[in-house]
């Protein structure tokens, strides 16, 4: 397996066709894909602005999907992928969730520690009433890694 570039559109796609739980991602800034020898795509990773705005400093960037058909450490390779071109690009940091029900090994594999538990929520506020959305329940755990 390789990396290769990735329009954001057509990762997103692949997304949309092959994550387990959670639908296509709000744009990105960034993508990459991985591939075999024949060009076939195994796993694609979006990076893009975070989405809590406390975290929006304009140094900080989130990894917002990974996404692989199983390929033997894909996640891992995609994390990694990830960063150098955000480090490349001048953040100082990397940020991303999973559900507190998944492990993170590919995480820590790629060099991320957990930096803080989430509690379940949703974008519906009293002042501004949203349409519902499904999404991942239950609490998340916030993994950063600085470059």
């Amino acid at each position: 397996m390789t990396l290769a570039p990735c329009f954001v559109k057509a990762a997103s796609a692949w997304v949309g066709l092959h994550h387990r739980h959670s639908g296509i991602p709000q744009g990105g800034l960034f993508a990459c894909r991985l591939i075999d020898a024949a060009g076939e795509t195994h796993g694609v990773g979006v990076a893009g602005r975070p989405v809590a705005r406390g975290l929006c400093d304009g140094w900080t960037v989130e990894i917002t999907r990974v996404c692989t058909d199983g390929a033997a450490n894909g996640c891992s390779m995609i994390y990694g992928a990830l960063c150098r071109a955000a480090k490349a690009l001048g953040y100082r940091r990397v940020v991303t969730y999973t559900l507190a029900a998944e492990s993170g090994a590919s995480l820590k594999a790629s060099g991320f520690a957990v930096a803080a538990t989430v509690a379940a929520d949703t974008w519906d506020r009293p002042g501004r009433k949203r349409a519902t959305v499904k999404r991942d329940a239950g609490p998340k755990l916030r993994w950063e890694r600085t470059l």
